[in-house]
């Protein structure tokens, strides 16, 4: 979540530069990073910066062919052929982006294979058209390759047809200054959470879960802006998701003890904190 504005956007890197240098050779691209650290916004905003319009599509288990290109369906009495989004992406030059592309299963993604070739070209076989993509048209898809299961991998093969983009955090300064622009709290109350956040991050091997996103941030610091208490909010926003574990979230109890001010209404903790 690298955006300050709806039209203004933080970098990391080189990310703006490799999406319009793959843009201007019609490839594919591919974002990877952490849940939260702004992928689909990123997309979102480069859509904005190339003037042209996004269909997402968030990828899942049930997610079929069919639902990305399109199926024959009875409307009015009469069997008509309806455009799947990914079809009709292809048809009006947008950019096409697959959030969490991992999820996808393996047979549903074959159909993007003529789309990220030299061919740049879909193949509706049932209903007997060929598509090719205008100049306009850019894949893009997003996955956090560092939390997928096992059993959910992108096959090599699949992976080497697009550009990759690795993403991460924004350094703290600059993730301050998004959070501050998303809920409109004080520079100190977003560097606090934001180092908070970063302690956790810090502590992933320990204990062994996703970490605080920029995402949680925003909406803990937003609910501080509305009046709730520091650890309140950060209890609620970023503390509670992480984990059902009681000895794991003594120890993240712990952590935002370490950066927050307690009060009156805060959580109280368990009588005896247990590290993981």
């Amino acid at each position: 979540m690298t955006s300050v504005t709806n039209d203004a956007y933080l970098a990391a890197g080189a990310e703006v530069e490799l999406f319009e240098w793959a843009y201007a050779q019609r490839m594919p691209i591919i974002l990877t990073g952490p849940t939260g650290c702004g992928k689909t916004r990123f997309v979102e905003h480069m859509g904005r910066r190339l003037g042209r319009d996004v269909v997402t599509i968030s990828c899942h288990d049930d997610l079929t062919s069919a639902d990305l290109v399109g199926r024959f369906m009875v409307t009015g009495g009469d069997v008509v052929w309806t455009d799947g989004p990914l079809t009709s992406a292809v048809k009006s030059g947008a950019i096409c982006y697959l959030d969490e592309v991992v999820e996808a299963r393996h047979d549903s993604l074959a159909v993007l294979h003529s789309l990220t070739d030299h061919r740049r070209t879909l193949f509706l076989d049932r209903a007997g058209e060929t598509v090719h993509a205008p100049t306009t048209f850019m894949l893009a898809c997003s996955y956090n390759p560092a939390y997928r299961s096992s059993l959910k991998e992108l096959k090599p093969s699949f992976r080497q047809r697009f550009v990759t983009v690795p993403m991460d955090y924004l350094p703290a300064d600059r993730e301050a200054a998004v959070v501050v622009a998303e809920s409109g709290v004080d520079i100190a109350v977003a560097q606090r959470l934001v180092a908070c956040a970063r302690t956790i991050r810090d502590a992933d091997d320990v204990f062994h879960f996703e970490p605080p996103s920029t995402r949680v941030l925003v909406a803990a610091a937003r609910l501080i802006a509305a009046g709730a208490t520091e650890l309140v909010a950060v209890h609620a926003c970023v503390l509670a998701p992480l984990s059902g574990d009681g000895a794991i979230h003594d120890g993240l109890r712990e952590i935002a003890a370490a950066h927050f001010e307690p009060t009156s209404d805060s959580p109280s903790p368990r009588s005896k904190a247990v590290r993981p």
